[in-house]
Order: structure tokens, then C-alpha cells, then sequence
């Protein structure tokens, strides 16, 4: 009995080691950023009201420290029946930043299974209020418990969800359980880091999770469609129940247009003058939304804002374009990850959020390429408000010809969800739903749907199409959509070239790299090419970018996009580095070299006796 109370004891102590030793390294960052420390310190990361579209006064961040359960011994988080008991000790982890990274406080290699608890109480105000809970993006699916009954659950790792908890709700303390199941396995939408990926795993919860409180009708969902030309902004707005709907757009506290309309149908606010959206001039209306009962009751009020932009073809001196506002302008920009080596997905902090957008605005872009990810409702906020046009790929799934009716069907669901999502964003201009043929399938009909679907902007449906993995078959050119778009490394010659109803888009070029000894991830490191100094990387990018103004003069070119905003992992071809610390290149002669270029398309005036062409 004593051996066994000592052996019992030792074993203890041995698992109390390996876990302490375990949390102890999870705190430590293979390669931190500037914001690793303070992510680290926050006791409710991410604060940051998270639906600038959507906002209401109150709610309440559950970010923060949870108790975790995962691993393979633990049981199935695939859409269970009751929820995992969590012991009086658990592990911790910090939400919302996924397993894998070292800012959620355990840094593990791949979760599959995850159980995340946490317990909470509602304000006092709130009594009365049916209380809404938002996940604003879990990989892959999500089951959530209530007080140990089952709420609901959810598929899809880049779209946000919600649930009206308020029937399991008790007075006091409430206990919430989420169990997270991604498998990763190619099958389900995930990009970069999905089995044929280049890039870390993740999964679980990734993006905010919170509550608000409302009343028992509501609003649900705004969808926001500016008509410049017609100077007017058209709403749709979604309500549990049928009320009457007042749109007042305001230009910083002053009114501007008012009008009234039925929730769940359609209805437009005229503008005497409308102040058009653009890159250099990000005007952004203001906008409250009030819903109202027949006797005049004020069931729910939100705020909004919305951008007066229009995105289309035409033709310039015969040459097909995209035209902003009626107007070519040249679309020069930076193939945009958005990964991080503390947060993998996550960005650290809301103002690591901001600073890639900030970098790429101080360094003369106009446009990035949100490449195999989406981000979180405040990326773009900050993309519509400091003014930078973003294309919005759909992150690949990887094998589209397994159980198809099951994967495709994903695929399409979660693709229409992301629409959906980022539909309001003036900054979003182009819908790219597959790259470089991965896990390609059906593209021409997929690229006619988005079209149709969002006819307010532009659609690439294959960028890159010259380029093809080589365990399938090449899905090549769609013949359709926005864009004849191809992928030149380094490039930019040979670029593609317009055809009769399509603009030219380099989608990728350049990837040209940098060592920089102290700032890249530990292991070896690649790009397409090379150059030994930050002089002589600027001389070469410098070059490129003549060459592409070239292109564009002369082959019809108008969008170009250089690999990439910063290092990712293994690639060190970032214009920064991986942790953002330094400036691979001279950002003034950078800065230079693209407003020039981008200046110089806005020369491209139609010549006498010719006038821009739309296609419609």
C-alpha cells in the first residue's frame, strides 16, 4: 500500500513536471513580433468590438482564459451529444488564438479534438434581453453547451455564427463548453495550412468570441449596395420580425438622407452628393439603422457605415479595364497572408491588425491580395477606412474529387458564407474563388455563380491559371469572369493580356528574397530568387516595377501583384520580415516607384474623339 501511495505520488510529481515544463515552453516565441509581449499580458485579448457593420453599445468580449481539454486521448469534439466534463484543474488556454500558436499558451503541433470551457455572468442591465452568442470564426466544426445542454453547432472555419442562447440561460453563473473538431484533412476549406499547404496547422477557435444583448425583434443582418451613379444606397435589412425600418446617413454627426423602408425588403437612400469611396480618398458615410414597432416602440438600433464606390470593366482606348469610380486606375499591390509567427493566423494585437495595412499604404501600394484566408470584420474596417482595395481569395480546399458530393457541397456553402460575410466592405473589390488550380472543380460555373451572386464586383475566377500542381490535372483558364489572370515568377514578362471581356491581371510576380540573419523562422529558408543586400533587392524590385509599367503602357496590363507583404515561415521573400522588424527594401524608393506607376495609368486618358466603354 505504501509502494504503491509512493509510486502514486512520483507519478504525480512526473506529470506535474511535464505539464509545467510543457506551459512554461508554450510561453516561449520561436521568433516574437513587437506585440507578443502585450498579447501575452492582455487579460482579455482582442478586445476590440468585433462587427464594425453591425454595432451595438453593449456586449461583452469572452476572450480571454479558458480551461482546455485536446489531444487524441480525449473524446470526439465531432458534433457530440453532451458536453466533456472539465476537472477543478485543467489546462489554460488563451482564446482567441488557436492551439498551435504560442500566444493561446500551449503551443501544440495539431489539435484535432478541442474542448474549450469557461464560465460567465450577464451584466444586470441585461435582464430581460434575449442574449446572443457569437464565435466569429472556429476551425472547423463547432458544437457549443449551455449550462450542459446542447445549443447547436456549426461547420465552416472562416465564417462567423451565432446562437440565441437565452432559453438554457440561468440566474448567476453560466457555464459554456465548445467543442471544436477539425480533422485538416484537405476536405474542408483551410488554404495555406490545410495537408497540401506550405504553412503551420491550425484549428479550433481563432477569431473573437462575445454576447450581446437584444430585444425580442431585432436586427439581424444589413446587406449594403452603393450606386454611385445613381446617387443612392441601397439596404436590405434582416429582422427576427416584421417592423418598420428608418436609415439615417450621417457625414460625422450631421445628417445627410433619411429614409424609410420594411425590414426584409429592399429600400434606397438617395444622396443630393454623394463623396465616391477610393484609395486615396476612403470617405466613409456613417449610418444608423432604427427599427420600430407599429405603435413607434424602439425595438433595436445599430450603427453602420457604408462607402459610395463603384468596381466594372470597360474599355480605355479599346483596351478592357477595371475602372474605380468610372476611372482606371492601375491596381498595384502586395500578396497579403496574414500570417503570424506568435498568433499563426490571429494577429497578435488590433494594432498588429492595422500595421500591415499601414506599411502597405506607406509603401505606395493601393491593393492587396488577401491570399487562402479570410480575416476578421476589423481587417477590413481598417482596409475601408485608411483606404486600400482588397481582392479576397477563397481558401482552397485540397481534394475536391473525394466524396464529392460532400466536399464540393462544402466548398460551395462555405464560399457563399464568406460572401456573405464580407459583402458591406467598400474595400473588397474582386472575389477570387480559386488560385493556381488547387482543388479546382467546376471553375467557369462557380465564377459565373459569384458573379451572379455579387454582380457589384469584380470575379477572377482562377488566378494564376498557367500555374498547376502536379498531382492533378490542370484546371487552366475559365474563359470567363473579370480577369485573364496568370502567375510569373520571377516575371513580370510574359504577363497575360486582355482579351475582348476581360482585363489582364498579373495575380502573382517577383518573390525575389532576403536573408536577414535574427528575423526569420528556424528552418531553411526559400524565395524564387535572391539578392545579398537591401540595396540591391530595392534596385531589382525598382526594375521590376518599370517593367510592369511597361506592361501596362503597352500589353494592357492593370493589375500587378508582388510576392508578398511579409516572410511566411519557410518563404523570405516578404517586402518585410516575418516578425515585421525590418524593411527588406528602401521603402522611399519603393514608395516612389509604385505612385509612379500608378500615376502613370492615370495618364492613360482616352485620346481624342474616344470615350471610356463600359461592358456590362
Amino acid at each position: 500500500m505504501l509502494k504503491h501511495h509512493r509510486f502514486t505520488v512520483i507519478s504525480l510529481l512526473l506529470i506535474y513536471f511535464v505539464c509545467a515544463t510543457q506551459d512554461a515552453q508554450a510561453q516561449i516565441a520561436e521568433l516574437p513580433t513587437r506585440w507578443t509581449k502585450a498579447a501575452l499580458a492582455a487579460p482579455i485579448p482582442l478586445a476590440e468590438y468585433p462587427r464594425p457593420q453591425l454595432q451595438r453599445s453593449q456586449w461583452l468580449c469572452l476572450n480571454g482564459t479558458w480551461n482546455y481539454q485536446g489531444g487524441p486521448a480525449v473524446a470526439s469534439a465531432n458534433n457530440p451529444t453532451n458536453p466533456l466534463p472539465f476537472p477543478a484543474t485543467t489546462q489554460k488556454i488563451r482564446v482567441p488564438f488557436c492551439p498551435e500558436s504560442v500566444l493561446s499558451g500551449i503551443h501544440r503541433k495539431q489539435e484535432i479534438n478541442m474542448w474549450y470551457q469557461r464560465t460567465f455572468s450577464l451584466p444586470a442591465a441585461w435582464k430581460g434581453k434575449q442574449i446572443l452568442l457569437h464565435f466569429e470564426a472556429v476551425d472547423h466544426m463547432a458544437t457549443v453547451f449551455v449550462n450542459g445542454q446542447k445549443m447547436g453547432s456549426h461547420a465552416g472555419g472562416y465564417d462567423a455564427f451565432s446562437f440565441n442562447i437565452t432559453p438554457l440561460l440561468v440566474a448567476g453563473v453560466n457555464n459554456l463548453v465548445v467543442a471544436a473538431y477539425d480533422l485538416n484533412d484537405g476536405r474542408t476549406p483551410s488554404g495555406k495550412n490545410g495537408p497540401r499547404g506550405d504553412y503551420t496547422f491550425t484549428s479550433g477557435i481563432w477569431q473573437t468570441v462575445w454576447l450581446e444583448p437584444v430585444s425580442d425583434n431585432y436586427i439581424q443582418a444589413v446587406r449594403l449596395l452603393p450606386n454611385l451613379a445613381g446617387k443612392q444606397l441601397k439596404l436590405e435589412v434582416s429582422t427576427r420580425e416584421a417592423g418598420q425600418i428608418t436609415a439615417v446617413v450621417l457625414e460625422g454627426k450631421t445628417e445627410v438622407a433619411r429614409a424609410e423602408g420594411r425590414a426584409g425588403t429592399a429600400f434606397s437612400v438617395p444622396l443630393a452628393n454623394p463623396k465616391p469611396w477610393s484609395p486615396d480618398s476612403p470617405f466613409l458615410y456613417e449610418l444608423k439603422l432604427t427599427l420600430t414597432a407599429p405603435n413607434g416602440q424602439v425595438w433595436d438600433e445599430v450603427m453602420s457605415y457604408a462607402g459610395m464606390r463603384d468596381v466594372q470593366l470597360g474599355k480605355v482606348n479599346g483596351v478592357v479595364r477595371p475602372l474605380l469610380n468610372g476611372q482606371f486606375v492601375m491596381q498595384l499591390g502586395l500578396l497579403d497572408q496574414g500570417y503570424w509567427p506568435d498568433g499563426i493566423l490571429t494577429a497578435p494585437t488590433e494594432e498588429a491588425l492595422k500595421f500591415d495595412i499601414e506599411y502597405t499604404k506607406k509603401a505606395g501600394y493601393n491593393l492587396i491580395r488577401k491570399h487562402m484566408k479570410t480575416e476578421p470584420q476589423r481587417f477590413y474596417y481598417w482596409a475601408d477606412k485608411l483606404g486600400l482595395l482588397v481582392w479576397q481569395d477563397m481558401p482552397a480546399i485540397w481534394y475536391p474529387n473525394e466524396d464529392t458530393l460532400v466536399t464540393r457541397t462544402r466548398f460551395r456553402s462555405e464560399l457563399k458564407a464568406v460572401l456573405d460575410d464580407h459583402y458591406n466592405s467598400p474595400s473588397i473589390i474582386a472575389w477570387v474563388p480559386f488560385n493556381e488550380n488547387w482543388g479546382a472543380f467546376d471553375v467557369a460555373t462557380i465564377t459565373d455563380w459569384v458573379k451572379r451572386y455579387d454582380p457589384s464586383r469584380l470575379v477572377n475566377g482562377n488566378s494564376g491559371f498557367n500555374n498547376n500542381p502536379t498531382y492533378q490535372t490542370a484546371y487552366g483558364d475559365p474563359k470567363n469572369g473579370d480577369f485573364v489572370d496568370t502567375h510569373i515568377y520571377v516575371g513580370p514578362y510574359k504577363a497575360s493580356e486582355p482579351d475582348e471581356k476581360r482585363a489582364a491581371s498579373l495575380g502573382e510576380f517577383g518573390g525575389v528574397g532576403l536573408f536577414v540573419r535574427g528575423h526569420m523562422w528556424p528552418v531553411e529558408n526559400n524565395a524564387y530568387a535572391y539578392e545579398p543586400t537591401k540595396t540591391a533587392l530595392t534596385d531589382r524590385y525598382v526594375m521590376l516595377l518599370d517593367q510592369v509599367e511597361q506592361l501596362m503602357r503597352y500589353r494592357g496590363l492593370s493589375v500587378a501583384i508582388y510576392t508578398q507583404t511579409t516572410d511566411v515561415e519557410h518563404e523570405v521573400n516578404g517586402v518585410l520580415t516575418y516578425d515585421r522588424e525590418v524593411e527588406k527594401m528602401d521603402t522611399d524608393r519603393i514608395r516612389a516607384v509604385n505612385q509612379a506607376v500608378i500615376q502613370a495609368g492615370s495618364t492613360l486618358a482616352p485620346k481624342k474623339n474616344s470615350l471610356v466603354g463600359y461592358l456590362f
